[in-house]
């Protein structure tokens, strides 16, 4: 059966990718009602929008031949969830404190439907309070979010702001229309209401001087996606992360660390917890000796690097007395992938592990592809958004603990 999707496209830059958002909908069999704000249609056209979703895009709230049969409610009971993309700060303020001047937030106030958005501005008005304010009042009104990521802006800043990209948006809509209650953020039990967790993520620094370090590519978007899938499932999360440009994740506590023995001993401080899900690249070595002050340039030789070992945090963890009940480690790994996830698994002592091949350009992408790995086998799974990979691993987790 062919699901139906409005969507409102607020006035940003980012309004060319909710074009592209619609034909990847229309790939994925769902079809798209438009919704053009009088912002939006100085980016986008009604044309191009109407061409692509091959049905009339309305603007006006004033548009007697539709309002004459009650337009904006029509719209939203036709549809089977709402999008909006971009969600503007000014949109989604208004939305939030139940303003109707337009036939986008009139048909927001009107809606008995799912809404998620998909938000989009500057760094600084994402991080302001009062965005802030508003994005939690939408979510305790039941409203969906995805994203806004982290990257350059048109305004030529960086940071957290940028629309999330089109296909990881099509595939939080797939989820919400199959009911995937990870998505989610409606009012209602979970199915890890009184559970913690415990998450790692992001790569670790280890010092040699004061600037410069030991390091690796983990972009933490993994873990931050895992992070907030198993909130979403009503777990209590706590997530410590290396070095990272992205935002913690909404309803997480976030403790920021540097090196591997900062994160192990935070970690440690969390136990017990019932989940432990470990996938921040650990740096395996840090210099034997760290240097207060800027170590000067050898003249005429290369200095040598004396290394030590750093705590093995996934396996302190799966082997301690205060051992969480379902222990998950992450194998990131150039070659024979299964091969050597396998054998982690047997010498860290965890439950499952995550195997991905990192040899092309997962580490800091947006996408993966894993294959569970258990004692019981292993399973593939195709490559799909970090975020779905998230949302399909926390739904694996709950099943272990409704079981």
């Amino acid at each position: 059966m062919t699901k139906h999707v409005l969507l409102i496209i607020g006035g940003g830059i980012a309004a060319y990718k909710s074009l592209l958002l619609i034909r990847e909908l229309a790939r994925r069999g769902i079809s798209s009602q438009i919704i053009l704000t009088k912002g939006g249609t100085e980016f986008v056209t009604a044309l191009s929008a109407g061409a692509l979703s091959g049905k009339p895009v309305y603007t006006d709230l004033w548009e007697l031949d539709e309002q004459a049969e009650m337009g904006h409610i029509e719209l939203s009971r036709s549809a089977d969830m709402i999008v909006v993309a971009p969600a503007t700060a000014n949109l989604m303020s208004r939305a939030a404190h139940g303003v109707a001047d337009d036939l986008a937030t009139t048909t927001l106030l009107a809606t008995d439907k799912r809404v998620l958005y998909a938000p989009a501005m500057n760094v600084r008005m994402w991080e302001a309070s009062a965005t802030q304010r508003n994005v939690e009042t939408l979510r305790q009104d039941g409203a969906l979010f995805i994203g806004p990521d982290v990257g350059d802006m048109a305004c030529g800043e960086f940071g957290a702001g940028r629309m999330a990209e089109p296909d990881a948006i099509a595939d939080a809509v797939q989820g919400a229309l199959m009911g995937d209650m990870t998505l989610d953020g409606l009012r209602g039990d979970k199915p890890l209401k009184g559970r913690k967790a415990l998450v790692t993520a992001g790569p670790t620094r280890e010092p040699i001087d004061p600037v410069r370090y030991i390091s690796n590519h983990s972009s933490g978007k993994q873990g931050y996606a895992i992070a907030q899938a198993l909130a979403d499932q009503g777990a209590e999360v706590t997530l410590i992360s290396g070095p990272t440009a992205l935002p913690a994740p909404q309803g997480v506590t976030r403790v920021d660390v540097e090196t591997a023995r900062e994160m192990l001993s935070a970690s440690e401080s969390v136990l017990p917890a019932d989940i432990f899900v470990s996938v921040a690249a650990v740096a395996d070595w840090r210099p034997a000796k760290s240097y207060d002050k800027k170590a000067p340039k050898p003249v005429g030789k290369t200095p040598a690097l004396e290394m030590a070992e750093n705590p093995d945090i996934l396996a302190t963890i799966c082997n301690s007395d205060r051992r969480p009940i379902l222990c998950i480690g992450f194998a990131a790994q150039t070659h024979d992938v299964v091969e050597l996830a396998r054998a982690k698994r047997l010498r860290k002592g965890c439950d499952w592990i995550v195997a991905n091949d990192v040899s092309g350009d997962v580490m800091g992408g947006d996408k993966n592809a894993v294959t569970i790995v258990m004692q019981k086998g292993e399973t593939q799974w195709p490559q799909a958004s970090k975020s779905a990979i998230a949302r399909k691993l926390a739904r694996e987790i709950a099943k272990v603990f409704s079981s």
